[in-house]
């Protein structure tokens, strides 16, 4: 789940390559069914003020807004070619004037507190521990900046089941059991960091393989049609190495959606 295999091509100076990531509208597998039911819930609270963490350009924040007409937010991340969709999407949509896209680091952030935070599959963006402990410090990072009485989304990894060796082996490099907790330790951890779970979700099958089609579409049907391209072999071989990471890792790895309400 980075952008390896499609961003190193799509940003080389003046590469003849297509748009990047435009077949996907979440960076991560969630359903538009999960997206309006969770945008439902979490505007349900009226929060004022919406914080996302390690945003990209920012989809579900804008969607939160659009259903809080009075919420403002501000999106935080590293990389401005994502920075800039999000900009141009709320210009499109009509909310540029509530809400900011600033490009920072999230560790040791004082952007907060919020009514609402999001941090969905970032939760590295908040600590330079190694996973796994760098979840235990997000989620007491997290607490410090949502507001009593506000609401955090965290999309976190979690394994499904104990993978084999074997299964390992083909995922991303130097990958190993211990950087991932399965689910039950996951709730414990933020039940630690002072929150109580409202809502346990986590993505289905269906949402997993649109994922990660739609992550690679744009540059599998560039590369059918240049073959001969200069770029041509490197865009192959990271496209196989991204498919066959997935493969090992499908079934197995998980994405939990997480709706936390913090704990006076």
């Amino acid at each position: 789940m980075t952008d390896s295999v499609v961003g190193a091509d799509a940003d080389a100076p003046g590469a003849d390559l297509p748009p990047r990531l435009t077949r996907l509208t979440f960076h991560g597998p969630l359903s538009e069914a999960r997206a309006d039911a969770m945008v439902g819930r979490l505007a349900q609270a009226r929060p004022r003020s919406v914080l996302d963490i390690g945003c990209g350009w920012g989809e579900l924040m804008l969607r939160v807004l659009e259903a809080v007409p009075d919420a403002r937010g501000t999106g935080v991340d590293l990389r401005a070619e994502d920075l800039e969709r999000g900009r141009r999407n709320a210009e499109a949509r009509g909310l540029a004037d509530r809400l900011e896209f600033v490009r920072e680091s999230a560790v040791g952030t004082r952007r907060g507190p919020a009514d609402l935070v999001l941090c969905l599959g970032a939760s590295q963006a908040l600590s330079p521990a190694e996973p796994p402990e760098h979840t235990l410090h997000a989620l007491r990072e997290l607490r410090r900046l949502v507001d009593d009485g506000g609401r955090v989304v965290l999309g976190e990894g979690f394994w499904e089941r104990r993978p084999t060796p074997a299964e390992l082996s083909g995922m991303w490099p130097d990958a190993a059991a211990e950087q991932h907790y399965d689910l039950a330790r996951l709730l414990d951890l933020a039940v630690a960091a002072g929150f109580r779970p409202e809502w346990t979700e986590t993505a289905n099958r269906d949402e997993w393989e649109a994922f990660e089609s739609a992550y690679q579409a744009d540059t599998e049907v560039w590369l059918a049609a240049h073959p001969e391209h200069p770029l041509a072999a490197e865009t192959r071989e990271r496209l196989d190495r991204h498919r066959a990471q997935w493969l090992s890792y499908r079934g197995i790895l998980g994405l939990a959606y997480l709706t936390l309400v913090p704990a006076l």
